[in-house]
C-alpha cells in the first residue's frame, strides 16, 4: 500500500502524530478549497457569511500569526502586521471576495509551507515542550505542543466549515483527498 503524503503515519512518537494530525487537516480543508474560482470561492450557504474564500485568508493568517508572533514574538507579515483588527476584526474573512484566487491559493499555501519549516526546525531544537511567546504575554505556561493542538482545533472548525461550503458548490464530499492528490507544499 502506498501511503499519501498527507496520511499521519500509522506508528511514531506523540510529537509526529500531533505534526501529522495537523497536516492532515492542513491538506483536507486544502483539497476542499482545491480548484475554486471566484464563485465558488465567494459561494455562501444560508445566513452564514463564511465562503471558502474568506476562510482560506482567515487560515493564512491564522499560520502566520501562530507561527510568527504567538510563538516567538517575531512580527507576522503583512497585511497582517498592519491591519487595524479592532477596527475591522473579521477582514480576513470579509476582504477575500476582492482578492484574486490565485493569489488566496499562493498566499495560502506559502503561509503552510512557512509554518511547517518553523515548526520542524522548533521542535528540532527544543522539542514539544518548550515555552512560547504567547504564553508570556498571558503570564501564562503555553508549550509548542499546545501551538499546535490549538491549531488543530482551528483546522477541524474550519475544514468542517469548507465541507459544507464546498458540497453547495459543486457536490464534493469525502472525509480525505483521493489518495494521489497532493498539497501545494507536499515534498514531490
Amino acid at each position: 500500500m502506498t501511503t499519501p503524503s498527507w496520511e499521519p503515519p500509522f506508528n511514531a512518537s506523540p510529537t509526529t502524530h500531533l505534526v501529522g494530525a495537523l497536516d492532515r487537516q492542513r491538506a483536507t480543508f486544502r483539497w476542499k478549497a482545491d480548484g475554486l474560482d471566484a464563485a465558488g470561492l465567494a459561494r455562501r450557504i444560508g445566513a452564514s457569511s463564511l465562503t471558502i474564500g474568506g476562510l482560506l485568508k482567515h487560515l493564512t493568517r491564522v499560520e502566520d500569526i501562530h507561527f510568527t508572533w504567538d510563538l516567538d514574538g517575531s512580527a507576522p507579515s503583512e497585511p497582517w502586521r498592519s491591519h487595524d483588527w479592532e477596527a475591522e476584526p473579521d477582514w480576513d474573512f470579509e476582504s477575500a471576495a476582492d482578492d484574486d484566487p490565485a493569489e488566496l491559493y499562493a498566499a495560502y499555501d506559502a503561509a503552510v509551507a512557512r509554518s511547517r519549516e518553523i515548526l520542524a526546525a522548533r521542535l528540532a531544537d527544543g522539542g514539544p515542550e518548550q515555552l512560547i511567546e504567547l504564553g508570556r504575554r498571558h503570564d501564562l505556561e503555553v508549550s509548542l505542543s499546545r501551538l499546535v493542538a490549538d491549531m488543530l482545533e482551528e483546522y477541524g472548525r474550519h475544514t468542517g466549515h469548507a465541507d459544507l461550503l464546498r458540497e453547495d458548490v459543486d457536490g464534493r464530499v469525502g472525509e480525505d483527498p483521493d489518495p494521489a492528490w497532493e498539497p501545494p507544499w507536499a515534498a514531490r
